[in-house]
């Protein structure tokens, strides 16, 4: 490839790693077979492919993915390498219908075996011997007596006889029923509880905000999540409402109407009833509704503009307590929480820090009374859900310190209009009410003897260097682990990682879900880059790199990014690759989209912002990143560009996507942009007039209306088959002013906050690897 910046026209776009080939290659080669883990330390299919995984001893890969399969045998290696060595763990992950959750196994009153010096549960890795009287530990070697009652013959290679009839023996994941010595306080936890916590000041009732979410909690409510579908949930719910002072509501079945109570001392929060504060909802279900009907009608003249924060979680986290169970706060927030009181923020937006050393102040809370609020809320197993309304600066910085330290979630919907943000706002309440979690959660990772656990990135708490502590666990949360070597690993053991994860269930029952996984130990540096998974190692690269901004100027985080990378490939070159010439860049095989997936991350809007990006905006996406799995930072790096021209409305298969670039966009088509949180229709000025008669009901460009909230008549369905995340819709027509905000997701193209588009950053990149090489 041509060195030199000047001749870049000369570089063939197609004549360069193409994600979309490797996509649809990856596809071809690996989505028709099940995937299955028996095989230590097999890559498995891209994030892209649709394949079913068949466990046979280590974790799916939709529970655990790893930047690299085959580890490094000592730290010289890793660190000459510099491969990231990390994992990205989704405990509680969904899986497809055609695959078995893991099964529950149940040891009784003696809870599950374990080994006796390192404490790691009873797995595939553990070598019985002696008969079966005894075994050894896979991780630490230490030899631990098998108790009388698990005890079972070897057969004639050595396995346990009842080996596949148990799951802990043969399985990669599994699930042990916790005696009462794994709960709090020795004794088994109460089923957990709910609280909404809902704004009404004047921005809150005027938006609609407030109306909404007391007309869907009516429905809502029958949906709380439950273990068995037939039976109901055992969930309690409570309400707050709040703007300067706070509202409480008694629901008690036996009230003919709720009772309000009021706290306006919010500088010493307490909790003014007990009894029917938290209610069973089909027993409460006359007067919860006739509270969610009262509320927008009370509030409805409102000109109360300020708001309190602080004080609505120490609320919430004080009614758990009393109630002693563990639980999740839904709080429903407008605006900057400036009324006297614990919390009180004032607005320190200054685009004049950007650019600046300065810069990283606006990503750290501006007092610490959240992160002790947020401490306290992880030890009562209060987990915190913000959806935010703002029409300014809210400081998402700061309010999001504690749902991001107690497992929770952010959403957020800037100037929120009822018309057009309602349907994307329900669907994202809809599926936190509903989705599977877990509370009081406590991971812990535990590695073979060589390596271990150094790093961890998510939405938790760690009060000490081991213990990842979650006040609440859904399915959608990734905790990301990062592992270095503390001494030399061998090629035939390998190496072994179990991730733990105690909790209590939505029915309250305490649990233990175990995920091992093994992966291969090598001495040549060939077989690491034979070996790796891109998609993850972008993953743990821009987790790593969105936490730096917190302590180090932008521009070093950057130029640290590049620099690694260059690294790696520099690396690689040296003493993997055949000779050639120095004029060529040469990739590894399962490496050679690093480059243009790195300058995805490094031109992201919280790397390289433009002009036009708040820091609300920038503060909310680093927090959404953290919690990522590897298909979602994947498509958000790298969004989804599909020609609707092409699609087939009669086959259910979805068109081939192009290259996020505008030279692939044809005049003539209709493309559909999606990168999980936004959703753009480009349509072109000569597009079919069929097609946008299909699409907007007229056949002429120049009547199709981008304000639209419905545009969709066929699109409709591929959005619901291919669960495009139904987000933020914008119909966006070639040559209009809009057009700017689509480009800016064309990530191979320049960009015009100064982003260098693909050829230049693989010419920049080249010229580092041949810094490095001389």
């Amino acid at each position: 490839m041509p060195p030199v910046q000047k001749t870049r026209h000369r570089i063939d776009p197609d004549a360069i790693p193409s994600p979309i080939q490797v996509i649809e290659d990856d596809k071809a080669n690996k989505g028709s077979e099940p995937f299955t883990t028996g095989v230590r330390g097999q890559a498995p299919p891209l994030v892209t492919t649709k394949f079913q995984v068949k466990d046979q001893g280590n974790a799916s890969p939709r529970y655990i993915r790893c930047t690299a399969y085959n580890m490094p045998c000592n730290s010289d290696m890793a660190k000459q390498s510099q491969v990231p060595l990390a994992a990205v763990i989704k405990p509680l992950a969904p899986l497809p219908p055609d695959e078995t959750p893991p099964y529950l196994v149940d040891h009784g009153e003696s809870g599950p075996i374990r080994c006796n010096r390192c404490k790691a549960y009873m797995c595939p890795y553990m070598q019985f011997i002696e008969g079966g009287r005894r075994f050894q530990c896979g991780f630490c070697s230490c030899v631990t007596e098998v108790p009388p009652h698990y005890f079972q013959h070897l057969d004639h290679t050595g396995k346990r006889v009842d080996c596949y009839d148990r799951p802990e023996l043969s399985m990669g994941s599994y699930e042990f029923m916790a005696t009462v010595d794994y709960c709090k306080n020795n004794k088994i936890p109460q089923p957990p509880a709910f609280i909404f916590l809902i704004d009404v000041s004047y921005n809150a009732v005027k938006n609609g905000m407030v109306g909404i979410v007391c007309q869907e909690l009516k429905t809502l409510l029958d949906y709380l999540p439950r273990e068995n579908p037939d039976v109901e949930s055992n969930i309690r719910v409570g309400f707050v409402t709040y703007n300067k002072v706070l509202h409480f509501y008694n629901v008690k079945a036996s009230l003919a109407q709720p009772q309000m109570m009021v706290v306006s001392d919010v500088a010493d929060m307490f909790v003014p009833l007990l009894d029917g504060f938290l209610v069973n909802v089909s027993e409460s279900r006359v007067v919860i509704e006739s509270l969610l009907d009262q509320i927008p009608e009370m509030f409805a003249d409102t000109r109360e503009t300020e708001t309190v924060f602080g004080p609505v979680i120490q609320a919430g986290l004080e009614a758990l307590k009393a109630a002693d169970c563990a639980g999740k706060l839904f709080v429903f927030h407008s605006s900057l929480p400036i009324a006297e009181a614990p919390g009180k923020l004032k607005n320190r937006e200054d685009k004049k820090l950007v650019g600046t050393d300065k810069e990283k102040s606006l990503f750290q809370p501006q007092v610490s009374f959240y992160n002790t609020l947020a401490k306290e809320c992880v030890v009562q197993g209060c987990c915190v859900d913000l959806f935010l309304f703002p029409n300014q600066y809210v400081d998402v910085a700061t309010l999001g310190v504690v749902p991001t330290s107690t497992g929770g979630s952010i959403y957020k919907y800037t100037y929120f209009q009822a018309s057009s943000d309602q349907e994307r706002f329900l669907n994202d309440l809809r599926r936190d009410v509903q989705k599977p979690m877990g509370f009081d959660a406590v991971m812990r990772v535990r590695t073979s003897t060589g390596i271990r656990a150094t790093d961890f990135f998510g939405s938790f708490y760690m009060s000490n260097t081991t213990d990842v502590e979650l006040a609440g666990l859904d399915c959608d949360k990734t905790v990301t682990v990062e592992f270095r070597h503390d001494d030399k690993l061998s090629e035939e053991t390998g190496a072994l990682m179990q991730c733990a994860v105690l909790y209590t269930s939505c029915s309250g029952q305490r649990r233990l879900r175990i995920h091992n996984m093994a992966v291969n130990c090598c001495s040549q540096l060939a077989d690491l880059y034979r070996n790796c998974e891109t998609d993850t190692v972008i993953n743990f690269f821009a987790k790593y790199a969105y936490r730096s901004v917190l302590s180090s100027p932008i521009k070093n985080v950057r130029d640290s990014l590049v620099n690694q990378c260059a690294q790696i490939l520099a690396c690689y070159r040296k003493n993997c690759a055949s000779p050639s010439s120095a004029g060529q860049l040469i990739l590894p095989e399962c490496m050679k989209l690093l480059p243009v997936y790195l300058n995805c991350v490094l031109k992201s809007d919280v790397l390289q912002p433009g002009a036009d990006i708040s820091l609300d905006d920038r503060a909310y996406l680093r927090q959404l990143v953290s919690t990522m799995d590897v298909s979602e930072s994947h498509v958000f790096f790298y969004p989804r560009l599909l020609p609707l021209q092409k699609l087939d409305v009669e086959s259910i298969s979805l068109p081939v996507a192009v290259r996020d670039s505008e030279e692939r966009l044809s005049r003539g088509g209709v493309y559909l942009l999606e990168n999980g949180l936004n959703i753009f229709l480009w349509v072109g000025v000569n597009a079919q007039q069929e097609l946008l008669q299909n699409i907007f009901g007229t056949p002429a460009f120049g009547q199709i209306d981008p304000n639209m909230v419905r545009p969709l008549i066929n699109t409709e369905k591929i959005i619901y088959i291919h669960n495009v995340n139904k987000r933020f819709l914008m119909v966006v027509k070639q040559e209009d002013k809009l057009e700017l905000i689509f480009k800016h997701f064309l990530v191979e193209d320049k960009s015009n906050n100064g982003g260098a588009s693909y050829v230049d950053f693989l010419c920049h990149m080249h010229k580092e690897i041949r810094q490095l090489l001389s």
